[in-house]
């Protein structure tokens, strides 16, 4: 029966990531409320509200691997399972200490999330199968597009960064770390797998690091600390995106020339960014506003859906 149930949620993981307005489906915007321990489904670009589900207290981020969200809720020690077709939740997954990033396996079998203050990395199917210690502080992460790789800042404030090997994405393996030359943040590689932008806690500036040689390239203003940082999808890569939530500002940059193309206000507070499509979807912390653009910066959807949006992600509903 425990087969069966991996070989249901397996397969879900294993189904397309969103593919909103190409004919898959309707977009619909997960949101953690996180004062109001709700995970809100958010209609794109109506922006009709379409369901509350009631989640563990403090629920701050959330992922989207095929057909499954796992939303973690750092205060209660839990990650919550949600079938993204029927926005029903399937498990609800206790026993962490902090737990705070979600992210998608590369072969998007398995969920994986850090857990701060044990300085591990857990790797969930229907259940935790593995745990793997890779530095205490653990926490944003960036899995690579094109090499079985990832990348986790050891803090919010991170002096270093672990790199895991993911060539068996269910046994992942530490295998180094990078100096981020400041106070890492947010990091992320680009579409390429060629690059790793990292954003920091302190100082106005985005760092480009070489993925295989581990060494900076290069820097790009991306305004008040911290920033987080987006790309478009691989099949439409063309704009890397920057938010700095402080100056309420999100900067579309060219991948191309590295050039700022545009630079579009924000509702302040607007930190956490993911991108489906050829739209950007941003959150604020500050006012609860859920923001939807075009890739260029153009404004489509801006609405107030709770007191603070922490972070979002997007499913795609039959």
């Amino acid at each position: 029966m425990k087969l069966a149930v991996l070989a249901v949620l397996s397969a879900a993981l294993i189904a397309p990531a969103s593919q909103a307005r190409m004919g898959g489906g309707t977009p619909v915007a997960l949101v953690t409320a996180e004062t109001m321990n709700q995970l809100i489904a958010v209609e794109l670009p109506s922006g009709r509200i379409l369901k509350r589900l009631p989640m563990p207290s403090d629920p701050q981020n959330v992922a989207v691997c095929g057909r499954t969200a796992a939303i973690v809720s750092v205060r209660s020690g839990a990650v919550t399972l949600v079938d993204t077709s029927t926005l029903k939740v399937r498990r609800v997954l206790r026993g962490f200490a902090s737990p705070h990033i979600p992210a998608c396996s590369p072969d998007g079998r398995y969920i994986y999330v850090t857990d701060d203050a044990r300085g591990q990395l857990a790797v969930i199917g229907n259940r935790v199968i593995r745990k793997l210690f890779v530095g205490y502080g653990a926490h944003h992460m960036a899995p690579s597009p094109d090499q079985p790789r990832l990348w986790i800042a050891l803090g919010e404030r991170a002096r270093s960064i672990a790199v895991v090997d993911t060539t068996n994405p269910a046994r992942p393996r530490l295998t180094g770390h990078v100096d981020p030359h400041g106070l890492a943040h947010d990091l992320a590689f680009g579409p390429n797998g060629r690059r790793v932008w990292v954003t920091y806690d302190a100082g106005v500036h985005v760092r480009i690091f070489d993925a295989t040689t581990q060494r900076p390239l290069k820097t790009l203003y991306g305004g008040a600390p911290p920033q987080h940082v987006a790309f478009d999808p691989v099949s439409k890569a063309r704009h890397a995106y920057v938010t700095s939530g402080d100056d309420g500002t999100l900067r579309v940059i060219s991948l191309a020339t590295g050039r700022i193309q545009r630079i579009v206000r924000m509702p302040p507070g607007s930190f956490n960014l993911t991108t489906f499509g050829s739209f950007v979807l941003a959150s604020s912390l500050t006012n609860g506003t859920v923001t939807e653009l075009s890739g260029s910066g153009g404004v489509l959807l801006s609405r107030r859906v709770a007191p603070a949006a922490r972070d979002t992600a997007v499913a795609t509903l039959p």
